[in-house]
């Protein structure tokens, strides 16, 4: 698929990745990820599930020319944009792949991130049982992810903020409370706990978080569902639109590590 045919909806998904990615809030806890992964010249990295390859030229970056990185994601869409993006990068493979069934040999990777991915997947054990597997002894994971359960937006009209998360998390994202799983489950897989680590990522302004939450696209679909009354969830988007605004949500990292030998 050449970009000239991707799809409409495609190229909004590839948008909004890209803009998460640089919003204060997206920029503040790649920074934090990409520190706690450890990174060193040299590393074969994996980035899980990499999207349109937003992360892969930094990872490039620190582990040099001697470095390996590797991503994978299942859409070829964003697969090939990926590749187009890192096509400078020597060091840098993207490859068409499933997180429950990595495309890697076993113990092949020194560090292993899987950034707001887990919240969409089918079966998160299975895919941190292929982490297990790729990862070499004394390797490295990291894990990020919000837990939309958490999501709180200010309105006078507290049924319909509520409301509305409630559909987020019974409608909207598969592992809506994977944040604060993410720990329970590297531990589940055998990695050791290196660190947990949860902040607030606080939204002041309307447009901003209408970037990353989508208030009017989501609500609309709410009340289609019948999880919203229609009337009430556009006076609270004109609220929300006029201001003040207040919105919340928590977001998880954890690291984990291969034990330096089995058994």
């Amino acid at each position: 698929m050449t970009l000239s045919s991707t799809t409409p909806e495609a190229a909004d998904e590839i948008a909004y990745l890209d803009q998460a990615a640089a919003s204060d809030a997206g920029r503040q806890y790649k920074r934090n990820l990409l520190a706690a992964l450890d990174l060193r010249p040299g590393n074969a990295v994996l980035d899980v599930g990499c999207g349109p390859g937003t992360d892969l030229p930094s990872l490039a970056s620190a582990v040099g020319d001697a470095g390996t990185v590797i991503g994978v994601d299942r859409d070829p869409v964003m697969v090939e944009r990926a590749q187009q993006r890192t096509a400078a990068h020597s060091r840098v493979e993207v490859r068409a792949g499933d997180a429950h069934a990595l495309p890697l040999g076993d113990a092949s990777i020194d560090r292993a991130r899987a950034d707001r991915v887990f919240q969409h997947l089918a079966d998160p054990a299975q895919a941190l049982a292929e982490l297990r597997r790729v990862v070499r002894p004394g390797g490295l994971v990291a894990l990020a992810d919000p837990d939309w359960d958490t999501l709180v937006i200010d309105d006078t009209d507290t049924a319909t903020s509520r409301a509305y998360t409630r559909y987020i998390t019974s409608s909207v994202v598969r592992n809506a409370a994977i944040g604060r799983q993410l720990a329970r489950l590297l531990d589940d897989a055998g990695f050791e706990i290196a660190s947990v680590d949860a902040s607030v990522v606080l939204f002041r302004d309307y447009h901003s978080a209408e970037a990353i939450l989508r208030m009017p696209s989501v609500a609309q679909r709410a009340w289609q569902a019948g999880a919203l009354d229609e009337q009430a969830a556009r006076a609270w988007l004109l609220r929300l639109t006029d201001g003040p605004f207040l919105a919340a949500v928590t977001f998880f990292t954890a690291i984990g590590r291969a034990p330096a030998t089995d058994g």
